[in-house]
């Protein structure tokens, strides 16, 4: 079944097509086809910025066989190939290896792993108008290497490159129309490793085995495909969005795909995120712009009259549409959802919109949850109180960034970190960052970043020049080139001091302990600004940094009470009351906000609030909540002051 977004009205229909076809269409499609024209929050695929096109998921069954030998390439799989299994798209190549064996636990494996996928589709119809549109194959993550063949032939992505390298983002490929066949056939090769190098997050790897806080890798065809209509000049489906608040303007940045220079209409219109199809835009500009072949990034402004801001109290969320108008007068057209926003660190506090905030987080590790799974653990953890979800160094569905934006929870996200300090890692990291940060530009919800969590893939951080400029040149090109984002270095210990100046916008310190005398210590020892004796390294490295005040304190982990590494009371009931104990020694003291550790159990980790399949809470509700507690000496001070 072949649908289209709802929002915008599409110029060709896929009706006749079959491409999808023996493909049962999961629930979320189901009702997005049976919905009106009016704008949704329902998106049935992994992406936060919407196109007004047809598109045929090709998720379902696909041929399946691991290369255990690497033959594959030297051989000509993509060329023909007798496939041994079938495997579900999307699914980890570690479940379909499991099923391959009909084993129930998920198989270990070492160093590399290869798999071979490929399926059959039947040749859509024929585009027309003019040859301004053209087919595009797009994953919505898969890798960690991964290379595609249409027809026998390798595609390059819309990147250039003949192998994508990451597992965590999507990517395109454009196809010549003139390739496709009445049957065509579509192969992967996906390869991964245990490569200490590559981001990988908590999944394991040479340098760090599986057990207590190392997980099974989860690798490969994560996430659906889909074959769509694109325009041959178009823009691309990232946005970037900063708020001017104090002045209701709000500056994106579009990128533009262009393969017929020539001079362009960029038509930015602004509605209420409600508003109905015919209503007319609160805010509308054009951009003349002259464009050439390739692909450039423009950034332009507009006013948001009498604008309303977003925040975790009131998520008001505005629509924009972004259309590209070419000199015959025909649009290519993007659409999505923005909010206004600013975020600061100033002194000892964080502000939100130029008030003060304090963040009641969770860390939050989905592991291998399920869209649905990930939408109940986002539902509960509002539930729990919380006004920030620190989603821990692992890549999630985009679709969650904008669940965040819809009911209001702010979002701390994190590179999925490499295991070893060495100039190649350096360089997957920054991709894999530029990748994420390409992408998730245009969320509200979204409002710190960690470079690095406990020195992950930057062990010689204290010791190693080239590690600090690394991190440190990348703090200055996040601040320069995406101001609407707080900057982490290195959560949790060793944050980089250059010249007594900290290059980080929070001063983060990740403490566990199940002794409430000793937390009260730490805490103290933390507000008085002692850098060393707090966490499990020296806070700041580097050049001697005087905390005085000038930067927030986040508690960024604690907790993990019922995980046996971290100590702690089993029963519910005893960690709520000592959860209750801790958090008010937190609001006690000039912190301005903290994590807790964490959201649900994972593998060995037995210290979640939150049953991971439905969602519900083992803790009362609101347990999380500042304001569930007593009014702490630190409120009353502020109160005191205001008066």
């Amino acid at each position: 079944m072949i649908s289209k977004h709802p929002n915008l009205s599409a110029t060709e229909s896929f009706e006749e097509s079959k491409i999808a076809q023996n493909i049962e269409e999961p629930e979320e499609v189901k009702a997005h086809l049976d919905t009106d024209s009016s704008f949704i929050a329902d998106n049935p695929l992994p992406r936060v910025v919407l196109r007004p096109n047809n598109y045929s998921l090709l998720d379902g069954e696909w041929k399946f066989s691991l290369d255990e030998e690497d033959r594959g390439l030297r051989e000509g799989w993509y060329l023909g190939h007798k496939y041994d299994h079938t495997a579900n798209w999307p699914g980890s190549v570690e479940e379909h290896m499991a099923k391959t064996k009909g084993e129930v636990q998920t198989p270990a494996w070492q160093d590399k792993l290869v798999a071979w996928y490929e399926r059959e589709f039947t040749r859509p119809e024929k585009l027309e108008s003019g040859g301004k549109r053209i087919y595009q194959i797009t994953f919505g993550a898969c890798g960690y290497e991964t290379r595609v063949w249409l027809n026998g032939r390798l595609l390059t992505d819309v990147e250039g490159g003949e192998v994508h390298y990451g597992e965590y983002n999507s990517f395109s490929f454009e196809i010549n129309e003139d390739h496709l066949l009445p049957v065509n056939w579509l192969t992967v090769r996906i390869s991964h490793s245990m490569d200490a190098e590559v981001p990988r997050g908590k999944q394991e790897s040479h340098v760090y085995k599986r057990g207590g806080i190392w997980y099974q890798t989860y690798a490969g065809a994560v996430r659906s495909v889909w074959l769509e209509t694109v325009e041959r000049n178009r823009l691309r489906s990232r946005v970037g969005v900063q708020s001017l608040i104090e002045d209701s303007l709000v500056r994106f940045s579009f990128t533009t795909r262009i393969q017929d220079p020539g001079q362009y209409t960029l038509r930015l219109n602004i509605f209420e995120r409600d508003a109905e199809e015919n209503d007319a835009p609160i805010s509308t500009s054009d951009y003349p712009l002259r464009l050439e072949a390739g692909q450039k990034q423009q950034y332009v402004v507009i006013e948001v009259p009498n604008a309303l801001l977003w925040s975790p109290e009131d998520p008001h969320l505005y629509k924009f549409e972004a259309q590209l108008i070419d000199s015959t007068g025909y649009s290519a057209e993007i659409a999505g959802h923005f909010g206004l926003r600013k975020i600061e660190a100033r002194g000892r506090h964080i502000y939100l919109n130029n008030e003060e905030i304090y963040l009641d987080g969770i860390l939050y590790q989905p592991g291998t949850a399920t869209y649905d799974e990930m939408r109940r653990h986002m539902y509960a953890m509002k539930d729990l109180g919380c006004n920030l979800v620190r989603v821990h160094i692992a890549g999630i569905d985009p679709r969650i960034y904008n669940l965040a934006d819809e009911i209001g929870l702010l979002l701390w996200v994190e590179v999925p970190s490499p295991h070893s300090s060495t100039r190649r890692s350096r360089e997957n990291h920054r991709r894999e960052l530029l990748r994420m940060l390409a992408l998730i530009e245009t969320n509200p919800s979204v409002i710190i970043w960690s470079l690095y969590n406990e020195d992950w893939g930057a062990q010689d951080i204290a010791t190693n020049p080239e590690t600090r400029n690394y991190i440190m040149e990348i703090f200055h090109l996040m601040k320069i080139r995406y101001p609407q984002f707080l900057v982490v270095d290195n959560d949790g210990w060793q944050h980089i001091s250059y010249e007594g100046k900290l290059k980080s916008d929070l001063l983060t310190a990740h403490l566990y302990t199940p002794e409430l005398p000793r937390w009260i210590e730490l805490l103290d020892k933390l507000t008085a600004g002692e850098m060393e004796g707090v966490a499990v390294l020296p806070l700041v490295i580097g050049d001697q940094y005087f905390y005085r005040g000038q930067t927030p304190l986040i508690v960024s982990e604690w907790g993990g009470f019922g995980f046996s590494d971290y100590g702690g009371p089993k029963s519910a009931e005893e960690r709520t009351n000592q959860i209750l104990a801790f958090k008010q020694e937190l609001r006690k003291r000039n912190i301005a906000g903290d994590v807790y550790t964490q959201a649900t159990n994972i593998e060995d980790e037995k210290n979640g609030l939150i049953d991971f399949h439905t969602g519900e809470l083992s803790v009362p509700a609101g347990l999380l909540s500042t304001r569930s507690l007593p009014e702490s000496t630190t409120d009353k001070k502020r109160r005191k002051k205001a008066k």
